[in-house]
């Protein structure tokens, strides 16, 4: 779209004359909503070599988990691919009930901790969904496309239903949204967790039924697995790790000091042998430290076992503890200096919520175009 929404988030004078320039800058003209004829192809295909998109919810600080699991993965596909989308999730995280107040901050906090991974809003876009309304648009339309037996097959609706009762229509509906956030840009490749791939081949559904009906516009966007092992539980090592698990010792936070981590890894449950070995089935605990040590130290599980030689369970966990803070120190450090800094937070947000617009815009002309609307 061409206008600016006013920010989900308290704005600081800077990001208000920012967002003031760019609406007197693209908004002069209602009618750049309208497509009569095909919108000009440069604008709407992705880059030759391809276009990755992902999103992560802002609910709290990410684990340790998210970190060896996706967001360290991001981070290296800015130097791969041309194009690159990474978007705060915020449309998503309302299927929960949220304080609007601390759903502010969490915004906020998720840009802090994103770009203090890594995330360099010169290599990629960074951006909140929920200002750029072309995602809500065209999740309607591809919503209109979706049978009710196709979203109650998908197994996190079993799940999550379940857990809440009957559950909202968004609840229900979120998997046709996340598609929508994919096609929106195009996108070919989208880092994904085990457990999210049936969302992934939803939305490669949903673009085939809609090339079928309308032409061909959608790529059918593949996916890339993560090779890092799931981190679990501290507590429940059968569970993987869980920024919602109710247990104050299971999860290791990117924010947690030193000292909280390594009380919370020498609690961590292992089993009455003594011996450090990796058996995931017979001895998932331990195992756990050793898969957790590997990703954390970059190296392989028999370097970490060789590196556990000679100690027991106790003072191996203290290794895995100490490479654990190692890792996790200059990310922490950075984002409680970026969390200082409200102001560039949300210009930062402002600028690549305007890019992402500005690749949306022909892509849902076109969808208008195609579907009758203009």
């Amino acid at each position: 779209m061409t206008s600016l929404f006013k920010m989900a988030l308290p704005v600081s004078r800077n990001a208000s004359l920012f967002l003031r320039f760019i609406q007197n800058r693209k908004c002069s003209s209602p009618k750049r909503l309208l497509c009569s004829a095909p919108c000009n192809e440069n604008k709407v295909d992705p880059p030759a070599g391809g276009r990755v998109f992902s999103g992560i919810q802002p609910t709290g600080v990410p684990h340790l988990g998210n970190y060896l699991g996706a967001l360290e993965t991001w981070v290296s596909l800015q130097d791969r691919y041309p194009s690159v989308l990474y978007s705060i999730v915020d449309l998503h995280s309302i299927t929960q009930p949220q304080d609007p107040a601390q759903l502010r901050l969490n915004i906020l906090d998720m840009a802090a901790c994103l770009l203090a991974c890594g995330i360099d809003p010169q290599r990629s876009i960074l951006f909140q969904q929920s200002q750029v309304s072309e995602h809500a648009e065209l999740s309607w339309i591809l919503s209109c496309l979706t049978t009710m037996p196709r979203l109650r097959h998908l197994p996190q609706w079993k799940m999550k239903s379940k857990q809440k009762g009957e559950g909202s229509v968004g609840l229900f509906t979120y998997p046709v949204l996340q598609a929508a956030d994919i096609l929106l840009y195009r996108s070919t490749h989208v880092p994904v967790g085990e457990d999210q791939v049936q969302h992934l081949e939803l939305a490669q559904d949903v673009a085939r039924i809609f090339n079928n009906r309308y032409g061909d516009l959608f790529p059918e966007p593949r996916p890339l697995l993560s090779a890092t092992r799931k981190v679990k539980s501290l507590r429940d090592p059968t569970a993987k790790m869980s920024k919602s698990d109710p247990h104050a010792m299971a999860t290791i936070h990117l924010s947690d000091s030193p000292d909280d981590i390594m009380l919370k890894i020498r609690r961590a449950v292992t089993d009455f042998t003594s011996e450090v070995t990796y058996d995931p089935a017979a001895r998932p605990g331990v195992s756990n430290l050793v898969s957790l040590h590997a990703a954390v130290a970059m190296v392989t599980v028999e370097v970490a076992l060789d590196q556990a030689r000679g100690l027991d369970t106790g003072a191996y966990k203290l290794l895995v503890a100490d490479a654990v803070v190692t890792r996790l120190r200059p990310i922490r450090e950075e984002m409680e200096r970026l969390r200082a800094d409200r102001g560039h937070l949300e210009v930062v947000l402002a600028k690549g919520s305007q890019r992402a617009r500005e690749l949306a815009a022909p892509v849902l002309m076109e969808v208008r175009r195609r579907v009758g609307f203009s």
